[in-house]
Formats: structure tokens, C-alpha cells, sequence
């Protein structure tokens, strides 16, 4: 049987945190809920809601997640496939099942759910969101050949090809690193196109002009630092 596991980054996500949690689909083996520094009840609704709880108190979405990655690496019993999910229920957890069946049904390593237009609730992101994913996704084509289409953090990844991923981003950029480090060691991947709604809640990031600019210097910066990696 696959051992998957769901890692949620959540940083004052109290609303909707157990909303995300319930949606999961029970195939997955494990929910780990990383509180990055939250002030609200974000950890004991989690808790509640079933999840594993750690705390991450430097704040950063790359700090998080590479929490959550220590925690599953002192395990005995490793998972076959790490899926990335927000905790603030803009995502549709129960389309888990979307994005691990390229993985189990076609053998491929790394899966990015889209959020294509089509499948957006009007407002779900911002202006800036959606230009900078047209932007970092159209220089990854014309640097890379690559053919993503969204910087989504609904993904799946298969365990092994993740720690061969080395990933090492603290902040915004973690996405994007994600994507640059899997198309130069050349994994398989593909993107599954997912539904989108407005999140509960206020954006950290491009809810703030502060935030949005900080991410797109991350993101570019992580592009451009490949694109001229021999």
C-alpha cells in the first residue's frame, strides 16, 4: 500500500485549518500541520482536526516545509509520495486524489496542480499573482523548455526524487526552486488542472504589497540563478 503523507505550512490559519485537514482524503497516512510562529488557535485546531502538529518559529513558507521534511526523515517507516498543500482552503483537498494518480497510474515523479483560469473562483488571486506566474512560468519555458504553466503549492512528489531535490529555500522562492531543481535533474512531471477558491482569511503574501514584492524578487532571483548555473 502507498504511504503518502500531507505536509500543510500555517501560519494563522485557525479559520480554516480543520476545513483543510477534513477534506484530505483518508488514503493519506499522515496530515503534519507545520505552525510557522502562529499567534491564533491554528495548532490546536489542527491538532483536534487529527493532524500531527510541530512548530516552526522562524517565519518563512521554505522554513515550514523543510520542518515537516526533518520530521518525516527521523521516521522509520518512510512515505512514497510527500504532497504540499496550504492551509488556508483555497485549494480542494479532496483533489489529492488528482494529483498523486500521475504518480501511481504513469509512474512519474512530480505533479503540480493548476490553477487554470477556468477552474478559479473570480478574486482567487490577486493581479500580481497571476502576472508573476505568467512570468516565472514563461521564463522557465524559454530558459528550460519547461512546460508549467503555474507556480502552484497543491504538488505531489515522490519521496526519493524529493530529497534528491537537495531544497534549501527558507521564504517565497520555495515553489520555484522546486520546479527549477526538477527540470535540471530532469524529473518526470506534469500538471493536473485544479479548482481554486478565495481563501479564509488574508493572504501573508499577496495580500501585502510588501509580501508580493519580496516573493517576485525571490522567485526571479532563483530563475535567473539557474539560468546561468553551468
Amino acid at each position: 500500500m502507498t504511504n503518502i503523507k500531507v505536509i500543510i505550512p500555517a501560519y494563522n490559519e485557525a479559520d480554516s485549518i480543520a476545513h483543510v485537514i477534513n477534506d484530505i482524503p483518508k488514503l493519506v497516512n499522515e496530515v503534519i500541520v507545520v505552525s510557522n510562529n502562529s499567534n491564533d488557535d491554528t495548532e490546536i485546531n489542527a491538532k483536534n482536526a487529527g493532524a500531527t502538529v510541530l512548530i516552526e518559529n522562524n517565519k518563512g513558507y521554505g522554513y515550514a516545509c523543510l520542518k515537516g521534511m526533518d520530521y518525516i526523515a527521523q521516521q522509520n517507516n518512510k512515505p512514497d509520495i510527500i504532497v504540499f498543500l496550504d492551509g488556508d482552503y483555497s485549494d480542494y483537498p479532496e483533489e489529492l486524489t488528482k494529483i498523486i494518480a500521475p504518480i501511481l497510474d504513469d509512474d512519474l515523479d512530480f505533479v503540480i496542480g493548476s490553477r487554470v483560469k477556468e477552474l478559479r473562483e473570480k478574486g482567487s488571486m490577486t493581479g500580481p499573482q497571476i502576472f508573476g506566474n505568467w512570468l516565472a512560468t514563461t521564463l522557465m519555458t524559454l530558459f528550460f523548455r519547461a512546460k508549467f504553466t503555474d507556480l502552484g503549492p497543491f504538488r505531489a512528489i515522490t519521496y526519493k526524487k524529493l530529497l534528491q531535490l537537495k531544497m534549501e529555500d527558507k521564504t517565497y522562492g520555495w515553489t520555484v526552486e522546486m520546479q527549477l531543481k526538477a527540470l535540471r535533474q530532469k524529473l518526470s512531471y506534469t500538471e493536473v488542472p485544479v479548482n481554486y477558491r478565495n481563501r479564509i482569511g488574508v493572504s501573508k503574501v499577496s495580500g501585502t504589497v510588501k509580501g508580493a514584492i519580496f516573493a517576485g524578487v525571490k522567485i526571479l532571483g532563483w530563475i535567473f540563478k539557474y539560468s546561468f548555473k553551468k
